[in-house]
């Protein structure tokens, strides 16, 4: 589905803005439902509490038009 190509667009680019490693990261969207899965750290460099962070990113992401669900499955490292 295009919208949840877009939405997916969206995802990356709102992690993106974290001090976050997720090159083990998996974001998947079907019919509006986000799943992120895989592994997350933070950056060298950064101390930073990874799973605070993702509850952030995971409410921002329930605040966006086309996202009916997050689920997160992830390693935090």
């Amino acid at each position: 589905m295009a919208a949840d190509i877009e939405v997916r667009r969206m995802v990356l680019r709102e992690i993106s803005k974290r001090h976050l490693d997720t090159s083990r990261l998996d974001v998947q969207v079907f019919h509006g439902v986000v799943y992120l899965r895989g592994t997350v750290s933070g950056m060298r460099g950064h101390d930073i509490d990874i799973k605070a962070e993702m509850e952030i990113i995971r409410r921002i992401l329930r605040q966006r038009p086309g996202v009916r669900d997050v689920v997160v499955d992830l390693i935090f490292r």
